[in-house]
């Protein structure tokens, strides 16, 4: 889904980091900056760019250290933001591009702070 100020890529797109990996988040989002200075075999399958936001979302069957990997991952690679979202846990990892990682406790609402500043993610959903 694109807006003007970026793309919102869902699990269907993958991302080939500089570091050579290749991951799929949950979500994600590229700026319109970035993705627009991408020729389209750069953005193929998977994208060769790293995401400015990023996240996971645990399924019952994910460990919690895999997840926390991919997101330190992202964020050696350029992430500004990620978000590993535990239902089970009901608690967010917010991943800042600064190396800190907070922990929130069954938060209501997570932001995209300064990387989508009018982004919120209402969590009542996925706490059920």
């Amino acid at each position: 889904m694109r807006a003007s100020w970026g793309w919102c890529l869902i699990r269907l797109r993958g991302f080939t980091l500089p570091n050579g990996a290749i991951l799929s988040p949950d979500a994600s989002w590229v700026s319109a900056e970035r993705w627009e200075s991408l020729t389209p075999e750069q953005r193929g399958t998977f994208a060769a760019v790293c995401p400015d936001f990023v996240v996971e979302l645990r399924s019952r069957s994910d460990s919690l250290k895999p997840l926390r990997s991919k997101l330190v991952e992202y964020r050696e690679n350029g992430a500004r933001l990620g978000w590993l979202i535990d239902p089970q846990g009901r608690s967010v990892e917010v991943f800042r591009s600064d190396g800190e990682v907070e922990v929130l406790v069954n938060p209501a609402v997570v932001s995209g702070e300064d990387v989508l500043v009018e982004f919120t993610l209402d969590l009542a959903w996925v706490w059920g």
